[in-house]
């Protein structure tokens, strides 16, 4: 995607805002990406660090650098909203939806009053662990703040970025059904450390489940692992196989990939040299 400077028409400033929270190219559209990478790590990792037994001081510091990530994320999500061309679709865009829930805990507190947040207090946990698919914003295209790569390059991040949200968001929930219950659960690094011996199938047995929700988690996380990894590696090593060959779908069959010189179709035996001619 090439970089194109705003207009400064009537809407001059809200395609600005559009262009430079999509902008990969100019300095500061990169500073934007960094930033807006470099706080996703922080407020992960607050959320992780929350888990463990820390000072009080420690704790209302963290307290107080996930609220201000958070308000950032805020405003992220306002603008976003606010420079999109269609609102709607905006809104019910998968990523946006994640950076709603991403932040929602966090204002909750805020909005709702004490006793509602009480009894939600463990609903809001759970929400916390989706801060981690964040991350998949960065990975909508091939282009970064730091240059462009390759279609084969971006599917291998993606895959690998799958492989550890599994893992994070397996263990962020199954530390939220088992950590009051389960004394071998006491923190994050407790959880992920048996979602990784679990989904690897090692299952070493020195921390299991003792609340039937913890049970379900461990088996919606096998089947989730199970289905999501072999998807994305498999559209790999497709890719691989077929390095040498060309992307075209049979109309008659529906076979795709064939030799860049061929005719016909290889299974069936439609002539398909037309598909190629209108590529171009």
């Amino acid at each position: 995607m090439t970089s194109h400077a705003p207009s400064r028409g009537t809407d001059g400033f809200r395609e600005r805002v559009r262009f430079y929270l999509l902008d990969h190219e100019t300095a500061a559209g990169r500073t934007i990406d960094v930033a807006l990478l470099a706080l996703n790590l922080v407020f992960v990792g607050v959320f992780v660090a929350q888990t463990y037994v820390v000072s009080a001081t420690l704790r209302s510091s963290l307290w107080a650098a996930e609220v201000g990530i958070a308000a950032v994320f805020v405003v992220e999500y306002v603008l976003r909203l606010y420079g999109a061309r269609d609102r709607l679709g905006e809104f019910t865009n998968p990523y946006t939806m994640v950076d709603l829930l991403s932040v929602l805990p966090t204002v909750a507190v805020f909005l709702l009053p004490v006793p509602a947040v009480a009894m939600t207090v463990g609903f809001l946990r759970v929400v916390r662990v989706v801060r981690v698919l964040r991350f998949y914003r960065f990975t909508r295209d091939e282009e970064f703040f730091f240059g462009t790569v390759s279609l084969e390059t971006l599917r291998v991040m993606k895959l690998l970025l799958t492989v550890l949200v599994v893992f994070f968001v397996s263990a962020g929930l199954f530390y939220s059904a088992e950590f009051q219950t389960n004394p071998d659960v006491r923190n994050f690094g407790d959880a992920f450390y048996y979602m990784v011996v679990t989904l690897t199938t090692v299952g070493f047995g020195d921390i299991t489940p003792t609340t039937s929700l913890g049970r379900w988690v461990t088996v919606a996380s096998i089947f989730a692992a199970i289905l999501l990894v072999p998807w994305q590696a498999g559209k790999i090593v497709r890719e691989w196989t077929h390095r040498e060959q060309v992307n075209v779908t049979c109309p008659d069959c529906g076979l795709a990939y064939h030799d860049p010189d061929a005719s016909h179709c290889k299974s069936c035996g439609q002539v398909i040299y037309q598909e190629y001619d209108s590529r171009e």
